[in-house]
């Protein structure tokens, strides 16, 4: 759909149940730009390689922090010398969060979270083990600002920051034709994981939810996500992932009634976890969940005998 702009779809896999990221190649005036980047692992270089035979790569603009989108672009720029892109929040996070300092520390949050110390332990080297996935780190030569106009192949685009899944994610809106590049912001069959990762925004939950709403002014028709393929009408499915909130909420509020762990909740909250990856992903979601409702004054949370508790 984006091809008559310039603006190439490469589909990058993912060693994950989530299986693709979606990262775009467009051609600039002096070379070409790219918005995220896929993981650094040979499949991902293998695939650029591919791509960007005997093209000059002069910008690479990453949307958020997280692996998929941030993994390759230190390799990328080392390669290309290109301008590394993306918000100062999420800069400071990419450069941060997968330092032994901040992974370290997790282990005792997970413990207070009421994990078995087994599963924390798994859960911290799980988390090591992308390290080798997001490094060499870039330098990130500008910072992406709200408001702020980019040339995408023959288009301009707005950005517009919408913290929730990250608390510096951008996505991309073209006005004239009504074309959001909605990264992680808005999905077409699931939705965005919101965690808290034990750091930064202590409540992504509310801040995602007034994304949305940002986002549901601008009346975006065609949608471009990071991950699943572009659909249309941008408004109906924040209704339907404002619903999912809702539900999970609900859910939530019935599993604090007897008071339980952050730990014990999520299995209620999520039965049919398989991996420790995944685990990460629930408990960030549970504790992000448990946060909207403390701070709505619904839920209680307080430390009892080295593990936290949520209460009504």
């Amino acid at each position: 759909m984006l091809e008559e702009y310039g603006i190439h779809f490469i589909r990058m896999d993912l060693p994950f149940r989530l299986n693709h990221v979606n990262c775009f190649l467009a051609e600039g005036e002096k070379g070409w730009k790219i918005i995220d980047t896929g993981l650094h692992n040979k499949e991902t270089v293998h695939r650029w390689e591919q791509e960007l035979a005997g093209k000059q790569v002069t910008d690479i603009i990453i949307t958020h922090y997280h692996p998929d989108h941030f993994g390759y672009a230190g390799g990328l720029q080392e390669k290309y010398g290109a301008d590394v892109h993306m918000s100062k929040i999420d800069a400071h996070s990419g450069l941060h969060a997968w330092e032994l300092d901040w992974i370290n520390k997790l282990h005792d949050s997970y413990v207070l979270a009421g994990i078995p110390v087994h599963i924390a332990n798994d859960m911290v080297i799980n988390t090591k083990e992308f390290i080798p996935r997001v490094t060499p780190y870039p330098t990130v030569n500008h910072y992406l600002e709200e408001g702020q106009h980019i040339t995408i192949g023959s288009l301009d685009f707005e950005v517009f920051f919408t913290p929730g899944h990250s608390d510096g994610l951008v996505v991309f809106f073209q006005r004239e034709k009504r074309i959001l590049l909605s990264t992680d912001h808005i999905l077409p069959r699931i939705t965005p994981n919101i965690s808290y990762w034990f750091h930064g925004e202590r409540n992504p939950l509310k801040r995602y939810f007034s994304s949305l709403e940002k986002i549901r002014a601008l009346n975006a028709d065609l949608v471009v996500p990071s991950h699943g393929k572009p659909f249309y009408d941008a408004n109906q499915r924040i209704d339907e992932i404002i619903a999912h909130h809702e539900e999970r909420l609900d859910a939530t509020r019935k599993a604090v009634e007897q008071g339980n762990t952050v730990y014990g909740i999520c299995r209620e909250l999520f039965p049919h976890i398989k991996t420790i990856h995944e685990m990460r992903f629930a408990i960030g979601e549970t504790i992000a969940h448990l946060e909207y409702l403390r701070e709505k004054h619904e839920c209680v949370c307080e430390l009892r005998n080295g593990v936290y508790w949520y209460y009504r």
